[in-house]
């Protein structure tokens, strides 16, 4: 259906290459000439300055979550004034004792506008129909859990 690519580019440097010492920052390059700085997690020995694979991945399901559950809200003639998520992933062993992002919890919070406002059980419906069609979430092994508060604002 389509293809979707990225550079990663990582170079020496010069120096010692052992595991304690070689630099870890990397850059990733999207066809449209984007850059991202990239490094490995701090606890990696990574630059905290720099996006992670780990943060990438978090931040892509959530992203996508967003766009499916913004489409869906669309859709249904909703209006949307913001959507705010704070993401968690959690990287530990998973069930054959490798390190993994073994799971994911959402925590969006959803302001609506415009004279309709959805009940919390609609909300919490086009959660699921997202969470169902996210391209990511379709993508991935770890866990996705979706936490919503007890009631939605409205704007």
């Amino acid at each position: 259906m389509s293809e979707h690519r990225a550079r990663i580019e990582w170079r020496h440097g010069g120096g010692p290459f052992h595991y304690d010492t070689y630099d870890r920052n990397h850059s990733w390059s999207m066809p449209n000439g984007r850059q991202i700085e990239a490094s490995a997690a701090p606890a990696f020995l990574g630059d905290a300055s720099r996006t992670d694979p780990e943060e990438a991945l978090v931040a892509a399901i959530s992203g996508c979550h967003m766009l499916t559950f913004l489409a869906v809200a669309a859709r249904k003639r909703l209006t949307v004034e913001s959507y705010v998520d704070d993401a968690v992933g959690y990287l530990e062993k998973n069930a054959e004792g490798v390190l993994a992002v073994t799971r994911v919890s959402l925590r969006p919070a959803v302001v609506f506008g415009g004279d309709r406002h959805p009940s919390p059980s609609t909300v919490e419906r086009i959660h699921e129909i997202a969470h169902r069609q996210c391209f990511i979430a379709n993508s991935v092994r770890c866990e996705i859990t979706v936490e919503l508060s007890e009631a939605e604002e409205s704007a």
